[in-house]
């Protein structure tokens, strides 16, 4: 009978230095596609941001009364609460635009920890300020659409049809960019959860 003979295959064990680096560098390689998600979804997030603040310049709209002399006229400037939607969403639209050489940095640089810090605190207060101005137009457009009976307020929109449409669209994507703002906060969150 004949004995069979095992042969093992020595696989060389990895030295502690080269352990930490492969470590490393698949912590590198994660953080740097979450960075590369970041920076896609700052851009969609500024896109929103820009619609939001152009639809609701560009919303106006006459209505003739009898002659064409005569006009009633809806405007974005007419209500307060536009016209602070216009300029927060300007200013999310700014920040986010200064923000994206910073997420270049973050997909260059996967482990400085720096940049990332300020955009999560930056996004955080944009988050919000955004949430608070699209909640506020969401809340006017919601009474200028069904009216309130009890202080006799009339639905506009009957009237203004062209104006109503475009002010919903506008509200619409705020709620798209805070959205998107929410998921980036997320995001950073759970990156430095991973960190320690």
């Amino acid at each position: 009978m004949m004995k069979s003979e095992s042969t093992a295959i020595d696989v060389p064990a990895l030295e502690p230095k080269a352990k930490a680096s492969f470590i490393r560098d698949e912590r590198g390689s994660y953080k740097k596609g979450i960075a590369i998600i970041d920076f896609f979804l700052r851009l969609g997030a500024l896109a929103c941001a820009v619609v939001a603040a152009a639809t609701m310049v560009t919303s106006d709209e006459d209505l003739p009364f009898f002659t064409r002399f005569n006009q009633f006229q809806a405007s974005y400037d007419a209500v307060q609460t536009f016209q602070f939607f216009v300029i927060a969403m300007a200013m999310t639209a700014g920040y986010l635009a200064l923000s994206l050489p910073f997420s270049v940095v973050g997909i260059v640089r996967p482990h400085a920890a720096g940049p990332r810090i300020l955009l999560f605190i930056l996004d955080t207060v944009s988050l919000g300020l955004n949430a608070a101005v699209a909640a506020a137009a969401a809340d006017t457009v919601y009474l200028m659409h069904n009216g309130n009976a009890t202080l006799n307020w009339f639905a506009i929109c009957l009237q203004y049809t062209d104006f109503c449409s475009k002010v919903s669209g506008a509200v619409v994507a705020s709620f798209v960019s805070a959205a998107v703002l929410m998921m980036l906060v997320i995001m950073s969150g759970l990156v430095f959860m991973r960190r320690h």
